[in-house]
């Protein structure tokens, strides 16, 4: 056993698990004040890695600068226990005390729990098999996955719900429950992660979370049975306010660029699947949302050479002028960055096919202001929400269109008759 005082590649998916014998797992218990429950946790851990995980591994106690016997009660199971270390930390903290053991642990499987172990250790198995196999990248207990079986008061439960919802709103967040105490992470993308993470507290899941999804990480979840401890020390209120402080704070990191997600991806060898193979269609939201960015991009200038045509022109002539330039455009954006196309072979051919979908983008917007003009005598501002109108249901009909028609992969034995 030692104490220690802390103040606060190549990254491909491979087995975890070393021929020589060496540490698989690292275990962390980050505690404050915990002597009571810490003994029973420790016992009860060792007992059943002892009896169901077959490779070497390590339990170590995390001190958050306690003030009452914690440190004594771990530093004598370190005594009676060659598998148990203690790592004593002179700030508090969960999130810096988690920083500071897996930074420093030789292990290449790193997972942590509460000391309460409100967390069945049967979903401790599930939980780092993906991990050590090398299909996962991080693995979560959740509580709220189908399959999981919770007993807590509804007041807790109300709450995780909303900051799990919350999390979805402003983070775009995928996995399902952020705050169970029952997390596992490979120590190659732990190394990767843990710089850019700042939070010391609580909030440092939740961060860690985020900040791997954008990474493009797999994130393995594992439902649990959780018991809620009557006896937990967590102030709700405060770690709720704290949490929701994270969130902006994160956030506006995201939004801003200031964590370099795109440099992580590379770094980490998790860059989004290229598609190569003729006749295998991109991913049909990632074409909907740079569509989307193109076509906003179109009608903006669209309408701006519409009015500028309209000052001295028809409105029909100002139309067809203002579609022809925009339409061009949008045929060559949508080929590169939309569809993936780039080089001059074909180039042509997809112009041509694109002035047929402008011919009947031509035909709804021309339409649309004959129609108004049979029925009153509009002005400006009229015929321009009817050329809105009229484009929405053309930029639904030339999506389609690019997709199954223009800009359809074809099958190789297709493109070769």
């Amino acid at each position: 056993m030692t104490t220690a005082i802390l103040s606060g590649a190549d990254t491909g998916r491979r087995p975890a698990i070393a021929p020589d014998g060496s540490l698989v797992l690292d275990v962390v218990i980050p505690v404050y004040n915990e002597e009571n429950d810490l003994e029973p946790c420790i016992r009860r851990l060792h007992a059943h890695l002892v009896e169901q995980f077959p490779y070497p591994f390590r339990i170590t106690v995390a001190d958050n600068a306690s003030t009452d016997g914690t440190l004594r009660v771990a530093e004598r199971l370190g005594r009676e226990f060659d598998a148990v270390e203690v790592q004593h930390l002179e700030e508090k903290g969960r999130g810096r005390a988690l920083r500071a053991v897996w930074s420093t642990s030789d292990a290449p499987v790193l997972a942590y729990m509460d000391v309460d172990l409100s967390t069945d250790l049967a979903a401790l198995g599930p939980l780092i098999a993906p991990l050590l196999s090398g299909h996962s990248d991080l693995a979560i207990g959740s509580r709220l996955a189908r399959g999981a079986r919770v007993v807590r008061g509804p007041k807790r439960e109300f709450i995780s719900r909303c900051y799990n919802l919350i999390l979805r709103g402003t983070l775009a967040a995928r996995f399902s429950d952020a705050q169970c105490g029952f997390k596992a992470i490979r120590a190659d993308v732990a190394e990767r992660l843990l710089p850019h993470i700042q939070d010391t507290g609580w909030f440092f899941d939740t961060e860690l979370l985020v900040l791997a999804q954008k990474a493009g990480l797999r994130i393995h979840e594992v439902p649990v049975d959780w018991v809620d401890d009557p006896d937990s020390s967590v102030n709700i209120i405060a770690t709720a306010t704290a949490d929701l402080k994270g969130i902006a704070r994160l956030t506006k990191a995201t939004m801003t660029g200031r964590i370099p997600i795109s440099g992580l991806r590379e770094q980490l060898g998790r860059a989004p699947i290229q598609v190569q193979a003729p006749g295998v269609a991109p991913s049909l939201v990632r074409q909907l949302v740079r569509f989307a960015a193109v076509g906003v991009a179109s009608t903006v200038a669209y309408l701006l050479l519409f009015l500028l045509l309209r000052t001295f022109t028809g409105a029909q002539a100002a139309n067809l002028v203002a579609l022809l330039v925009t339409a061009v455009g949008n045929t060559a954006l949508n080929r590169r960055l939309t569809f993936g196309i780039r080089g001059k072979q074909g180039a042509g051919l997809h112009q041509f096919q694109g002035l047929i979908v402008f011919g009947l983008g031509l035909a709804l917007t021309s339409g649309a202001l004959a129609l108004l003009h049979t029925m009153t005598a509009p002005g400006l501002a009229l015929e321009i929400t009817a050329l809105v109108l009229a484009n929405l249901a053309a930029t639904v009909l030339r999506f389609l269109l690019l997709r199954g028609w223009v800009f359809r992969r074809r099958p190789a034995t297709e493109m070769e008759n």
